[in-house]
């Protein structure tokens, strides 16, 4: 004899997949969203990194830090995505480090 199952259970399955398919969606794509954000730190703060050693190489052939970002682009090869990042770039002497500070564009 077969036992027969109660209605509430069947109407209990056909929801729970649902909600178990949403959730793990919704695990997801925070992972991917959280993924993303550590991605983009990660980026700038190798930005900032490659900044501070191209004018510290400056500094070291030529006796004096770098003028302006662009000295940097002309004569040390460095590239900014500059749709993506604001590099903000103060001098304020020759023989001072200058200061660096990157923004996100959003």
């Amino acid at each position: 004899m077969k036992k027969r199952q109660s209605p509430y259970w069947a109407i209990l399955r056909g929801l729970l997949l649902p909600v178990i398919v949403v959730a793990a969606l919704l695990c997801f794509s925070a992972a991917v969203d959280n993924l993303e954000n550590g991605r983009s730190s990660e980026e700038k703060q190798r930005l900032e990194e490659t900044l501070r050693r191209s004018c510290v190489a400056c500094y070291a052939a030529e006796g004096v830090y770098p003028p302006n970002i662009d000295y940097l682009k002309a004569h040390y090869g460095l590239q900014i995505d500059e749709k993506r990042y604001i590099v903000r770039y103060s001098v304020y002497g020759e023989n001072l480090m200058p200061d660096i500070t990157i923004l996100e564009n959003n």
